[in-house]
């Protein structure tokens, strides 16, 4: 009878511990949602990942990102390049504190 406790005890400690985490919430909420659709889906599974938010990301959509971040990284250099250029070339105009600029 102990170890029925002991058992019943450690299931109640992880019960309260997912309580205490909000994912009795989480996984309460998303299954109302599903019981709540109107046409249930092909993959119940997938609704739910969906709904949590922990559905992988569309390879396509993956590519497109790497494509543009690395577009953006070239854009990045280039800006960087000609911010130095105008810096160097600002400062031919710029009085020099060595030529008396403060008079």
């Amino acid at each position: 009878m102990a170890h029925y406790r002991a058992s019943e005890s450690k299931r109640e400690q992880f019960r309260r511990y997912l309580e205490k985490a909000g994912v009795l919430d989480s996984l309460t909420n998303v299954l109302v949602a599903l019981y709540e659709e109107a046409e249930k889906p092909n993959n119940a599974l997938e609704f739910i990942r969906q709904h949590l938010g922990t559905s992988e990301p569309d390879s396509a959509d993956t590519e497109s990102l790497r494509l543009e971040l690395s577009e953006l990284q070239q854009k990045h250099d280039l800006l960087l390049e000609e911010n130095k250029e105008l810096k160097r070339r600002l400062l031919q105009y710029e009085p020099s504190a060595e030529d008396g600029g403060a008079e």
